[in-house]
């Protein structure tokens, strides 16, 4: 991997201390888990769960937002690598109670996730600017601004 083509963002948020979920965690955690599971059935819902996103441009940037409740700014893993942007942490499913329990909706997912997006156009991201507040995840990245025609004149 090229270094020039590879930026890491810093999330913005209130300092705390977290585990840092690697890529590597991800993937060990995810086969770990499909040992465990005893049927292939069961096996699809043991991978990395893929995070909801609206992404949207104008003319100057382009601009990704996804609610991510439940997960600190440590827990995320933005990157830029080319032309696609990659998203991964993990939300820590809270403690169960020790009451036994009959769920009739279990939509919630917990563990690791990732999410990659091509980005349409060719982005700055030394000046991409990212923040998790109330729940909600935002990152900003600036366009590069390229001259649209440029002429050019055949010698003879």
């Amino acid at each position: 991997m090229d270094g020039e083509n590879f930026k890491k963002i810093k999330v913005v948020q209130e300092p705390k201390k977290t585990k840092k979920m690697e890529e590597s965690d991800i993937i060990e955690e995810n086969n770990s888990k499909d040992q465990e599971s005893s049927s292939s059935e069961d096996n699809w819902l043991q991978s990395a769960g893929q995070l909801a996103v609206d992404a949207y441009e104008t003319d100057e940037e382009i601009v990704v937002q996804a609610p991510i409740a439940g997960i600190k700014a440590d827990d995320l893993d933005i990157s830029i690598e080319n032309d696609m942007l990659i998203i991964k942490g993990y939300r820590e499913k809270p403690p169960e109670s020790s009451q036994e329990k009959t769920y009739f909706y279990e939509e919630c997912f917990w563990g690791p996730f990732i999410r990659k997006i091509i980005l349409s156009d060719e982005v700055d991201s030394s000046r991409a600017e990212a923040n998790l507040k109330e729940g909600v995840f935002t990152l900003r990245i600036p366009k590069i601004e390229r001259n649209g025609k440029k002429r050019i004149t055949v010698e003879e």
